[in-house]
């Protein structure tokens, strides 16, 4: 398995106080899947995907990606790993105002390890032709598509989406839903998504639902649809 995450438990606060926001989580995913975790506010979702992605650290379990025992990494070794593997989208696209598009996404390429060529990146995503824009000239949809390059330049192992179509209207959402699967496919990308629209699980290899902390199922999608087929 490329994921293996095993009794995962991470809280908040002491004694009666504490609350767990993971509650002896169990999951595992393939290399190269697209994964839809599903779940209300407050449900855990996002802790599990911060978690994946080293930005927080387990009370109790393990996480190992690639291979790779991530619980109990020292910050320096946890930001390396970052550097190394991890792809982050998040729903506000934290683009920097004052750069292009095209020097937004090479920001990363100049710092990753192994970058793919940003030229590809945006003709891979349809966004050559505003690679001198700013990102205030863009659509919403369109920022989202340059922070999915931001993120897939550095080339990495796993990409993680959260809620990336949650400031989007359903034209937009399905535009870049439908880059994400051509990420996946171009580049073999294991890619996770949390989210709270469950249209989106049509578009996963496993859908994975959680509830106050635990997995309420796992489950792998037997009828696949494409972002163009799904009702967001």
């Amino acid at each position: 398995m490329f994921i293996e995450i095993q009794n995962a438990k991470k809280r908040y606060g002491t004694g009666e106080a504490a609350v767990y926001a993971l509650d002896g989580v169990d999951f595992s995913l393939e290399r190269g899947k697209v994964c839809v975790i599903l779940g209300p506010s407050g449900s855990g979702k996002s802790t599990l995907l911060n978690m994946i992605g080293g930005l927080d650290s387990l009370d109790e379990g393990e996480i190992t990606v690639d291979g790779e025992r991530i619980t109990g990494l020292s910050p320096k070794a946890l930001t390396a790993y970052r550097k190394r593997n991890i792809g982050f989208v998040f729903q506000f696209y934290n683009l920097i105002p004052d750069l292009t598009v095209e020097e937004n996404v090479q920001v990363v390429e100049e710092i990753a390890q192994a970058p793919l060529d940003t030229g590809e990146i945006l003709r891979a995503l349809d966004l050559e032709k505003y690679r001198y824009r700013f990102p205030r000239e863009l659509s919403g949809g369109q920022q989202q598509r340059v922070a999915i390059a931001r993120a897939m330049v550095k080339n990495p192992k796993l990409l993680l989406c959260d809620e990336l179509t949650g400031a989007l209207d359903t034209r937009s959402s399905r535009s870049v839903l439908t880059f994400v699967e051509k990420i996946n496919r171009q580049y073999g990308t294991t890619t996770l998504i949390i989210t709270h629209n469950e249209a989106i699980a049509g578009i996963a290899d496993t859908v994975v639902r959680i509830r106050d902390g635990k997995i309420a199922s796992c489950e792998e999608n037997g009828v696949k649809r494409s972002a163009d087929e799904i009702e967001l």
